[in-house]
C-alpha cells in the first residue's frame, strides 16, 4: 500500500517504513516538517488529530540521522552484521526518550477512539522507532521473512509475509510494474530485431556470385 502522496507505509514495519522515506523517486520523502507530521500519523506513531505544532526542522534531522541508521543496520544485518557503534548508537536512541502512551478516550457518539494524553516529544517518538527496529532485529521469526526488494536499484527492505515467502518486490504495483514494464520492453526490442534480421533475406544475386568465384 502506498498513501499520502510519495509516502509509502508498506513494508511491514515501522522502523522499515521511516527507512523507505529516503529510497526511489523522489530519493527524499521527508523533504520538510510537513512531511514528518504527515508520516507520523500515517506510520501510526500518533493518533490523527495530534497536535503537531512543535515538529520543526530540528525534529526533521533528528529522524533522518535515525533513518540513515536503520537503513545501515538492517541493510548490514541482512549481509552479515551490523557495526558494533551502530548498534551502540540505536540501542541510545531507544533509551534516550519514553515513547508517547495512547489512551482511549470515548468520543460523543460512544466509540472508543486513540488519543495522546499531550503534544508527544521528539526523543520518545525516535525512541519508539527504535525500539521497533531493535524488535524486530531480536525476533529470529521476523528476521527470517526479511527481504530486500529485486527492483533494479531499488534498496528497499520489507518483510515478506506472503504465503510461501515468494514476494520479490517491495511493491507489486511500483518496483514490480517497474520490472514487467522493462521486461516487455526487452522482448520487443528481441522479436524486433529478429524480424528485421529475418526481413532481410539473402542478397539477390550474391550465391550466383559466389559459385561464379
Amino acid at each position: 500500500m502506498a498513501a499520502h502522496g510519495d509516502l509509502r507505509f508498506d513494508c511491514g514495519r515501522i522502523c522499515l517504513d521511516l527507512a523507505a522515506t529516503a529510497d526511489g523517486i523522489p530519493a527524499e520523502r521527508l523533504a520538510g516538517p510537513e512531511e514528518l507530521r504527515t508520516w507520523l500519523v500515517g506510520a501510526g506513531l500518533v493518533p490523527p488529530g495530534t497536535p503537531l505544532d512543535g515538529v520543526d526542522g530540528r525534529w526533521l534531522g533528528r529522524f533522518r540521522t535515525l533513518r540513515e541508521l536503520l537503513r545501515r543496520v538492517v541493510h548490514d544485518e541482512l549481509r552479515g552484521r551490523a557495526a558494533d557503534a551502530d548498534l551502540a548508537l540505536l540501542n541510545s536512541a531507544a533509551g534516550a526518550g519514553v515513547p508517547p502512551a495512547v489512551c482511549a478516550v470515548r468520543s460523543a457518539d460512544g466509540v472508543l477512539a486513540r488519543t495522546l494524553p499531550g503534544p508527544p516529544d521528539c526523543a520518545g517518538l525516535l525512541a519508539a522507532v527504535a525500539r521497533d527496529a531493535i524488535g524486530l532485529l531480536t525476533d529470529a521469526e521476523a528476521r527470517r521473512q526479511l527481504r530486500q526488494c529485486e527492483g533494479e536499484s531499488c534498496t528497499l527492505v520489507y518483510l515478506d509475509t506472503s504465503r510461501g515467502r515468494r514476494r520479490r518486490w517491495c511493491s507489486s504495483e511500483v518496483c514490480g510494474n517497474r520490472e514487467r514494464v522493462a521486461r516487455h520492453r526487452r522482448r520487443t526490442t528481441v522479436r524486433r530485431k529478429q524480424e528485421g534480421s529475418a526481413g532481410q533475406g539473402p542478397v539477390p544475386g550474391a550465391e550466383k556470385y559466389s559459385a561464379g568465384r
